[in-house]
């Protein structure tokens, strides 16, 4: 008799147990429900950097992209292509850039998502598919890589900051503005410093040549002249022909150019074949060009990237 009222009593007590874990994970799973933060999912690090700094404390900002990764061919785990999905804002670059990513963006466009391509705002500009003067030199896909332009990322960071207010419910909409603003003015300081760098390249050396056609909105607004890139193409998922090659090199000696800017996102490897073809004296010089690193590692915002970058540039043009 004792052994099954014990067992009665232990059947109970784990009832009762098993009741109240029920109840306090559903007022736990309300409470939480009510208190839940507005999201801001950012497929680019580059972009995330820039859209954190608008958007402040005012929502939680989830970045896919990894430091150091390449926005062209990085991936996405189902727990963050699900992140997009409920997501109230969704920031990418657009223009054919993230190639992996973009059939998810869409996914979430249509199951309901705002979403918003900063480079398709930003007054695309469209890159050459051949080199130089070269039969091939005819304007191809519209180019993703606004972002060495800081005065195309003043544009884009305002235009963020108008889909915040406008789709991200619960954000302080003054607040997001102030951010934009202290934020836009780091841009114009910014794009101030790179115009007094760059104004000590003398005109003869104002010729670039890049892993990838990636400096073109930078060439642009500074006055510089890309004559080339060892693949011929916006995307590092390409890969130069010999002709490729040969062609480049022929641009590059009648150029009279012997630096070669290559992005650290991914390995210089291709433009160190053109020191097999030009000989030793040619110097290749890593850029932040596609992605942004850990913090404290030379690249850790968008701001720091581009310092280093123009410095970086500044320098390998002059010969100083």
């Amino acid at each position: 008799m004792s052994v099954r009222v014990g067992a009665a009593r232990i059947r109970a007590a784990l009832v009762t147990l098993i009741s109240f874990f029920i109840v306090a994970g559903t007022a736990t799973g309300c409470a939480g429900g009510g208190d839940e933060r507005p999201r801001v999912v950012v497929t680019t690090n580059i972009l995330g950097d820039i859209t954190r700094e608008i958007v402040g404390d005012e929502a939680d900002v989830s970045v896919l992209m990894k430091p150091n990764a390449d926005p062209h061919s990085f991936g996405l785990s189902a727990v963050q292509a699900a992140e997009l999905e409920n997501a109230d804002l969704v920031v990418y670059n657009g223009l054919g850039l993230e190639e992996n990513v973009l059939r998810h963006v869409e996914a979430a466009r249509e199951s309901g998502v705002v979403t918003f391509a900063a480079g398709e705002a930003a007054d695309p500009l469209t890159f050459h598919t051949g080199q130089d003067g070269g039969p091939e030199d005819e304007a191809g896909e519209p180019d993703p890589h606004f972002w060495t332009d800081p005065d195309r990322v003043r544009k884009a960071a305002g235009l963020v900051a108008d889909q915040v207010t406008e789709h991200v419910d619960g954000v302080d909409d003054k607040a997001v503005r102030n951010n934009a603003a202290r934020y836009d003015g780091q841009l114009a300081d910014l794009t101030t410093w790179m115009e007094k760098s760059f104004a000590a390249v003398p005109e003869n050396r104002r010729a670039l040549v890049t892993n990838h056609h990636v400096f073109g909105y930078l060439a642009d607004r500074f006055g510089f002249r890309v004559i080339g890139a060892v693949i011929p193409s916006g995307t590092t998922l390409a890969s130069p022909s010999s002709s490729d090659l040969r062609s480049l090199t022929q641009a590059m000696e009648k150029a009279g150019v012997r630096t070669v800017f290559a992005d650290s996102s991914q390995p210089t490897k291709l433009a160190e074949v053109l020191r097999q073809e030009m000989g030793d004296d040619v110097d290749v010089v890593s850029l932040y060009s596609e992605s942004l690193t850990e913090k404290g590692k030379g690249a850790g915002t968008y701001l720091e990237m581009m310092r280093a970058n123009t410095s970086a540039m500044a320098e390998g043009l002059t010969g100083d």
